[in-house]
């Protein structure tokens, strides 16, 4: 494997840098980061205006909107079990671009819905796809790129996937206007054509790609319910974890912080632009450096850093109901965005990773299903509870029950969760072979002889 290592030290750790990192990635991991940025501009353009489309623009009921936004990840978890059993069977390949074609399908629905149960039906469209994309997109990366790099290829996707949806949150924030539908439509038109390019590159240069293992006889012959998957040595606490800090994090982002900022803080659409541009560069400008960072170890701890990292963000956004409708308002919810960046930056490597390298290759599709069932079925509770106390004047219990819950993050990853996992999964590096790492030293008769060394571990 090719990598860039520091010449001071002498166990050779490997140091992350962009040229190495694409020279050991396999072409089909190139091209699939090819077109990340393409697909997620178009989820940029709608992502921070849901609420703002279905409330100011179709005239829904705030606290309508909140059941609304759970249908997605409610669709979701209901398909997303036979998802990753038909991942296993027939691919991930096949099944990612389906998610696709609904996609975009949803997103056509949703630009022309103008009453709550047209909107509810694109929704529901969005999230069947959304809920097997996940799961379907994980198992193709992991059944495409080695495992040492997984973990570099997760923070690099999600890099790459941030740096478009930014983009699409400024062009978005410039373009929409509340006072006219016509702009709202065309930025979902736009994310629909959006999915196009990675529809083509799946049936094209990758149509070789299975995504699929192959299965041997030895497989064939262990349990491969979701119960089974469930017994196994840390998946439960894992979803636990994953459940627990989608709650916490993407579904009050994406949901009860464009909420809370406008109804609370009293932020233009405008200022929620600027909002997710922010969290977005710090996501471009620090994945890297933090990948260095985190490299080797414990993705535990690095996940418990994450969640009270959110618990200082979700402070700030509290902090912006002080000051309503002012421009410190519009700064506390962009620093809120940027200081919950930071806490992403440590959680999309470490989670993907931990399921993946846990799983047998058999079973892939059903571990990153449960994987999308934990984070989905936070999200269908998360908007609802979010929409309740925003729109019922509980700001104040709102943030609160967000910090709490960060704490409780912090505490079941390293309580929890990292006492199960075996250390490797975890990221802890196995020490180096003692040739690799010892210098080299010649005795009185030329034989070369091994110096002591010490075996890097974990933080």
């Amino acid at each position: 494997m090719s990598s860039a290592t520091n010449p001071s030290d002498p166990t050779g750790t490997t140091r992350l840098t962009l040229s190495s990192f694409w020279h050991d990635l396999p072409r089909a991991g190139k091209l699939l980061l090819s077109v990340v940025v393409l697909e997620f501009l178009g989820t940029g353009l709608v992502l921070p205006f849901h609420v703002v489309y279905l409330n100011e623009v179709r005239d829904i009921p705030l606290r309508d909107v909140g059941l609304l936004l759970a249908v997605p990840p409610l669709a979701g978890l209901l398909v997303v079990g036979p998802s990753g059993t038909a991942i296993d069977r027939f691919g991930a390949r096949r099944i990612l671009m389906a998610t696709l074609v609904l996609l975009s399908i949803g997103n056509v629905l949703l630009a022309l819905a103008t009453t709550p149960l047209a909107a509810g039906l694109a929704l529901a469209l969005t999230g069947i796809a959304a809920g097997v994309s996940w799961p379907a997109s994980q198992s193709l990366i992991a059944a495409v790129v080695p495992r040492e790099l997984r973990q570099r290829y997760f923070g690099v996707n999600f890099t790459l996937l941030n740096l478009g949806i930014g983009i699409g949150g400024v062009v978005g924030g410039v373009v929409v206007d509340v006072e006219r539908a016509a702009t709202f439509q065309a930025i979902y038109l736009a994310d629909a054509a959006s999915y196009l390019p990675a529809l083509f590159l799946l049936a094209v240069p990758l149509r070789h790609v299975a995504g699929r293992p192959e299965h041997d006889a030895t497989a064939s012959q262990e349990p491969a319910s979701y119960v089974a998957v469930l017994r196994r040595p840390a998946v439960a606490s894992l979803m636990v974890l994953g459940f627990s800090a989608s709650f916490v994090g993407y579904a009050q982002l994406n949901a009860g912080m464009p909420a809370y900022a406008r109804a609370v803080g009293e932020v233009s659409t405008q200022g929620l632009g600027i909002a997710f541009a922010a969290n977005t560069l710090v996501i471009v400008v620090l994945q890297l450096a933090v990948l260095q960072r985190i490299e080797g170890r414990r993705r535990t701890r690095v996940i418990a850093v994450m969640a009270l990292i959110w618990a200082g963000a979700w402070l700030l956004l509290g902090g912006s109901g002080l000051v309503p409708g002012t421009v410190g308002a519009t700064v506390l919810v962009a620093a809120c965005a940027s200081v919950f960046a930071l806490g992403e930056t440590l959680l999309q490597p470490t989670i993907p990773a931990l399921v993946n390298d846990l799983a047998p290759d058999h079973l892939r599709g059903r571990y990153n299903a449960l994987s999308s069932a934990a984070f989905q079925s936070a999200q269908v509770i998360a908007p609802p509870v979010a929409g309740f106390l925003v729109g019922h004047s509980l700001g104040n219990a709102y943030v609160g029950l967000l910090v709490v819950g960060c704490l409780t993050v912090a505490a079941l990853a390293v309580v929890r969760v990292e006492r199960q996992l075996p250390p490797g999964v975890n990221g802890v590096r196995a020490p180096a072979p003692l040739e690799e790492t010892a210098p080299a030293l010649a005795d009185a008769t030329g034989e070369p002889f091994a110096g002591p060394v010490s075996g890097s571990g974990g933080a």
